[in-house]
């Protein structure tokens, strides 16, 4: 997982913000699925997790079903825009050069204005304070050992010499 958040940072990093915003709104379900007992998620459990997680720095602004909303019409449409979001859309603000300013937390005529890359950083910064919080619980355990992990060099016997994500 830790993998995963640090590509997320280097994809902020890098100006590579279609990657970093779409994969940071996945993992919500994916902390969600992991704190479950059968190992799945559901939309209830990503708004839970984004909740207690994220949106407390958000003022009210943005929580579980604000983001889940934009999840899905994200995620599965390609759309800023979903009739359950609670503004007429999300604008995410790439950054300024030498990130002069940050526009983050404003609503302008119905549409709330986040930083794509705070956004970003806040979701991960909530997934490593929960690993850290739930690494001792049966289901994390449980569910992390099945976690897609990058096997460096192969995973024999199935491959040798090239790094395969299973």
């Amino acid at each position: 997982m830790n993998e995963l958040l640090n590509q997320i940072e280097m994809s902020c990093d890098s100006g590579q913000l279609y990657l970093a915003l779409f994969s940071t709104l996945t993992l919500p379900d994916i902390c969600g699925a992991i704190s479950s007992d059968n190992g799945f998620s559901t939309g209830r459990q990503y708004k839970i997790w984004f909740d207690e997680y994220v949106a407390p720095k958000y003022d009210g602004m943005f929580n579980g079903s604000n983001c889940y909303a934009f999840r899905c019409a994200a995620l599965h449409q390609g759309k800023a825009e979903h009739k359950d979001l609670g503004y007429c859309r999300i604008i995410f603000l790439a950054p300024l050069e030498n990130r002069t300013c940050i526009m983050h937390k404003n609503v302008l005529n119905n549409a709330l204005n986040l930083d794509l890359v705070t956004f970003c950083k806040d979701v991960v910064a909530g997934v490593r304070y929960w690993m850290k919080e739930q690494s001792d619980c049966a289901n994390f355990q449980n569910n992390m050992a099945s976690f897609l992990k990058r096997h460096e060099g192969g995973l024999l016997p199935y491959v040798n010499g090239a790094d395969v994500y299973c």
